[in-house]
């Protein structure tokens, strides 16, 4: 019997020293994780990132929305005027004069800015790399700061800065002055972030989860650390409806690319947890890590040229400077998982790639890429939330970008007409430019895709929305893009254009005419045939007749009327315009014309269309041979139809895209994608 009793009383204590040696364990990796938060978040004064020495090159900016823009600007040095100015500025209640408490607005909401200078304030007062560090006077401003937003309790309209935004923000705040923090405001503290809880999809999921971490971490909650931690990684897989796709893509919103917007701030944040929890029983598995290296490599690299985000990829979030804050926010989210390849010069990546689950393909060439983003019936083309892309609607139509130096169209929606976004077939109206959360109708097809053997590819897309059908396709290879157009057909009593290009003008836009160039000034109307355009290191050359206008000269615009968070404000800038006017009710219309990134007015004067040959441009079939492409033919298809071949017959049964060669006095298909049919219809819910 004393036997049995020392057995159990040995055995309880061995089950009692287990548990605090569990909870010894579990206190030391909350501190390590406490400590890379905090080493993470404050400046080395002998730290010197790559990255960081061109910040000359990336303007501060006063108004500000997407949370990645933000957290790129809180790596900015310390601007001690700036903050001396906050001090001044700060009433004796806590709030500052400065501040609009009673916005309304759904993005760009100003009593952020509370929150983002107690977080710029608490940094400042526990870096010891100005004379700020453990400043009494700079702590008394911090727990004035704190005392009004928690006993204002102010709240957005728009969910996103209740739940994520705030707490985000003022978390890392909390966790920088935990030691600092009163009973009280401790108390207040735990009380903002529980306005996040566990819960919804892709990046909003991370984002609450990351939340829920803070929440944990000031509570010494091991148990919540490790789930939150769970449901950060658990969104590190593939194949859901939203997220990184099997393609590199990512979908938020439904079956929508979001590169730039959710999926950026995926990456960013996503990043950030691999170097928190590094060196802890929590750090990312190998699988985890390899699928976010192959995100990063497999599809962020190819939207980013020379350090500037492609327009297609930014989502609906076309902010000013945009292109530039995205692609150094996705740099530095790279440099945190290891991976570089991002020069601020110069391409490292050459290719063609189309991403299926995307209807987007992009091409890289040594010295230019060009980008297309289409819609479907299987993927949305573009959205409006929260009154940002309040013009956004033809944005997924066709769109298409051509870049050099990457700043082509940097800044430049405020003057942009945008019915004539860069590629798109659209009507020409000076209405407004339909509400996509009023009309819509998406582009009501499953003839969209991709085809691509590495180096050259098609893009094809058959366009049926509102009331507007066309066929469009667009062949890339090393030094040029062929556009091809058919069966452009309306019932509308509004003129139907194509947009050839619409940037900032670099220089003059010339037009060849009897042999010799001359500017193009002000607004001309072109009839003839062969024309040919140089503007900007790129050249223009439409093939056959048609009506094709060129513009070049000042405009006037707002970013408030496409973006709501900013201020009614004119600004003015210089835009050049091609594009191709089709008539009203046009009945199977079309074009074909070819863009030369990276040219010189020798080589366009010279060019010889003869090399082009268009065998076939309706609305069945388009048919090219070009040999930059290749000694076969590519085919878009959009019907099954029998087609010859310049005396040879091929039977195409599949709607899809096509390479096909000749061999042995006949053709044999070398390369196919099928137009992948749509599934069951989705009803998506915006927030």
């Amino acid at each position: 019997m004393m036997g049995n009793t020392m057995k159990y009383l040995s055995m309880c204590c061995c089950l009692l020293w287990g548990t605090s040696l569990v909870c010894a364990d579990d206190t030391d990796e909350l501190k390590r994780i406490k400590e890379n938060y905090t080493s993470m978040l404050l400046p080395v004064a002998e730290a010197v990132d790559s990255l960081q020495v061109d910040w000359n090159r990336i303007e501060p900016e006063r108004e500000m929305s997407d949370q990645v823009v933000v957290e790129l600007h809180q790596r900015y040095p310390f601007d001690l005027a700036k903050i001396e100015g906050y001090v001044a500025k700060l009433s004796d209640d806590g709030s500052w004069t400065d501040i609009n408490y009673l916005d309304k607005k759904r993005s760009g909401w100003e009593p952020k800015q509370h929150a983002e200078r107690i977080l710029e304030l608490a940094k400042l007062y526990c870096s010891p790399v100005t004379g700020y560090y453990r400043s009494e006077t700079l702590k008394q401003v911090i727990h004035r700061a704190l005392g009004y937003w928690f006993s204002a309790k102010h709240k957005c309209p728009n969910w996103w800065y209740n739940q994520i935004g705030i707490p985000k923000t003022l978390g890392t705040a909390f966790i920088l002055l935990e030691d600092q923090l009163s009973g009280q405001e401790k108390a207040g503290a735990i009380e903002v972030m529980e306005n996040s809880k566990f819960g919804m999809t892709g990046q909003n999921k991370v984002w609450l989860a990351g939340n829920v971490l803070i929440r944990a971490l000031l509570q010494n909650d091991a148990e919540l650390v490790k789930m939150a931690r769970d449901t950060i990684a658990s969104e590190i897989v593939l194949g859901r409806r939203e997220g990184i796709k099997d393609d590199w893509s990512f979908h938020q919103h439904g079956p929508q690319q979001q590169f730039g917007n959710y999926g950026l701030s995926f990456v960013s944040g996503m990043s950030f947890f691999y170097r928190l929890f590094k060196g802890t029983a929590y750090e990312f598995d190998g699988p985890q890590v390899d699928i976010l290296t192959s995100l990063v490599n497999e599809g962020y690299k190819w939207t980013i040229w020379n350090r500037m985000m492609d327009i297609s990829a930014l989502g609906r979030q076309l902010f000013h400077n945009a292109q530039l804050h995205k692609a150094y926010g996705l740099a530095f989210a790279a440099a945190d998982l290891g991976i570089g390849g991002f020069p601020a010069r110069g391409n490292l990546l050459v290719g063609h790639k189309h991403f299926d689950d995307s209807d987007y393909t992009v091409h890289r060439s040594k010295s230019w890429m060009g980008t297309v983003k289409m819609s479907s019936n299987r993927v949305i083309g573009t959205e409006l939330v929260n009154e940002d892309n309040l013009k956004g609607y033809y944005l997924g139509d066709g769109a298409t970008y051509f870049y050099v130096r990457g700043d082509e169209y940097l800044n430049v929606f405020p003057f942009w007409d945008w019915r004539k976004v860069p590629g798109v077939t659209a009507y020409e109206d000076v209405a407004p430019v339909p509400d996509i959360n009023v009309t819509r109708s998406g582009n009501k097809t499953d003839n969209v895709g991709g085809l691509s053997d590495g180096k050259c590819g098609m893009a094809a897309m058959e366009l049926n929305r509102d009331g507007l059908t066309a066929c469009k396709a667009w062949l890339f290879t090393g030094d040029e893009v062929l556009c091809l157009g058919a069966g452009i057909s309306s019932d509308s009593a509004l003129c139907v254009t194509t947009s050839i290009d619409q940037r900032l003008q670099c220089g003059t836009l010339e037009v060849l005419d009897k042999n010799a160039w001359r500017e193009v000034s002000g607004k001309e109307n072109f009839l003839k045939e062969d024309l040919r355009f140089f503007h900007d290191r790129t050249g223009y050359v439409v093939l056959g007749s048609g009506n094709c206008m060129a513009e070049a000269g000042k405009r006037t615009g707002s970013w408030h009327d496409f973006m709501k968070m900013y201020r009614p404000a004119t600004t003015e800038g210089e835009v050049v315009s091609l594009y191709l006017s089709h008539g009203v009710k046009p009945e199977n219309a079309g074009y074909q014309y070819l863009v030369f990134p990276d040219s010189n007015k020798e080589a366009i004067k010279d060019f010889d269309v003869n090399g082009v040959n268009v065998i076939r441009n309706d609305a069945t079939a388009q048919v090219v041979s070009m040999p930059a492409a290749g000694k076969g033919y590519w085919i878009a298809a959009y019907k099954p139809v029998q087609l010859d071949m310049e005396g040879l017959p091929l039977e195409i049964h599949v709607p899809g895209i096509y390479y096909v060669e000749r061999e042995n006095g006949c053709l044999q298909q070398k390369s196919v994608k099928p137009f992948r049919p749509s599934g069951k219809k989705r009803n998506f819910h915006f927030k």
